[in-house]
């Protein structure tokens, strides 16, 4: 007897690679080929200044955008924001966004959360709600980041360990065939909702 498709299909692979392209892509596809779908979640997104990356937004799939980190930003507030790398992580914009998309509701076929990596993690509401959202038996579309220097974040190699996760680690060659697998592993367990 074959096991059960996971639930929770998780893409990896490094900066830059189209991770977040490939899931917008199979959020297309999907919608196009099941249009009763709903689909909730969000993608974080470049923002970039005269061909300069300054940032990054969060864009919830209804279309509602908010910053999520920028190396711009200089206020009293900012000030107290943690850092990754030369970005401040603007916490309470990603929970305003994020968080109501990550609410386990019934009527939900699918969600996306591109991503959960070390930004994101800044929150402590976030990590509980995708964990919430792994637990629901919900199918799951997300992206982490690779391990760095052989170190994975803790809340990552949680979710790269669950037990419902099968984890896609993309690369340029591969990204193509990875979109067609991943689609029919999607449509499989759509069938099933």
């Amino acid at each position: 007897m074959a096991a059960a498709p996971s639930r929770c299909l998780l893409v990896t692979g490094p900066p830059g690679v189209g991770k977040t392209t490939l899931v917008m892509r199979l959020v297309e596809t999907l919608r196009a080929s099941h249009p009763h779908l709903n689909i909730r979640g969000f993608y974080t997104r470049e923002v970039r200044e005269n061909g300069e990356r300054v940032g990054f937004e969060v864009v919830t799939l209804d279309g509602r955008n908010g910053r999520l980190a920028s190396s711009k930003i200089s206020s009293p507030e900012s000030g107290r924001w943690p850092t990754v790398g030369k970005y401040k992580v603007d916490v309470a914009s990603l929970e305003l966004l994020a968080l109501p998309e990550l609410q386990v509701k019934q009527d939900t076929d699918l969600f996306i959360i591109d991503e959960v990596g070390k930004m994101e993690l800044f929150s402590p509401a976030f990590f509980p709600a995708v964990m919430r959202v792994m637990e629901s038996n919900i199918p799951v579309l997300a992206t982490i980041p690779m391990p760095r220097y052989g170190r994975d974040i803790p809340g990552v190699a949680r979710l790269r360990n669950h037990p419902g996760a099968d984890v896609f680690t993309l690369n340029t060659g591969n990204r193509d065939t990875m979109r067609e697998g991943i689609y029919n592993q999607l449509s499989r367990l759509m069938q099933k909702t």
